[in-house]
């Protein structure tokens, strides 16, 4: 199993990135934030699942430990492949689907293509007592409030990428609270 590479950009695609090691080119599938957030000839390392199916062989890369730890549980519910588990991962940060699962929120998972409300309550039922690990971001800070994905929608309706929303999330102060203060903070934010 290939669990981790690390070397240059050889080229990239809307998801996916060609990772260089030693003249080696690896076809890493990866969120579309992971491939905003490198560019070519950069030298990275990603974390990887190796999904082995019948006719090929796929490789999903992981920027953080926690979107391959999510990543990996979602393969294991029934009806969940690694394209779903993939497009779930890239949806919003970690934590606030973590907690999105663990409050039994299955309607945050259904805006994700080809995740129907019976798959997305399947996820909540078999993963809630199970991303309790996920729920602390990196720096142990319990992970954005359940509002937060009603904000991060209305930033990428109203035309910001997810990284952009991503990112004025995290830095709104705790201490506001409400999808209408969160989303004024983070138009603030977006408009320095």
């Amino acid at each position: 199993m290939i669990a981790q590479l690390t070397g240059t950009i050889a080229s990239q695609g809307s998801t996916f990135i060609i990772i260089n090691v030693n003249g080696v080119g690896y076809l890493v599938n990866c969120t579309q934030e992971a491939v905003r957030s490198t560019s070519v000839g950069e030298t990275v390392t990603f974390s990887t699942y190796l999904a082995v199916r019948e006719n090929a062989l796929e490789l999903f890369g992981f920027q953080h430990t926690n979107e391959l730890n999510l990543f990996s549980l979602l393969l294991n519910v029934p009806g969940i492949g690694p394209r779903s588990a993939l497009s779930i991962v890239a949806l919003a940060p970690i934590g606030m689907l973590a907690q999105a699962i663990k409050e039994g929120d299955s309607t945050a998972l259904t805006k994700v293509s080809g995740v129907g409300k019976k798959s997305a309550e399947k996820i909540v039922i078999e993963l809630k007592d199970k991303v309790d690990h996920l729920i602390e971001n990196e720096e142990g800070v319990v992970a954005h409030r359940s509002d937060d994905m009603d904000t991060l929608e209305a930033l990428t309706m109203l035309g910001y990428s997810q990284t952009q929303a991503r990112n004025a999330l995290t830095q709104i102060p705790s201490d506001v609270t409400g999808v209408q203060q969160r989303l004024k903070e983070a138009l603030k934010l977006l408009g320095r």
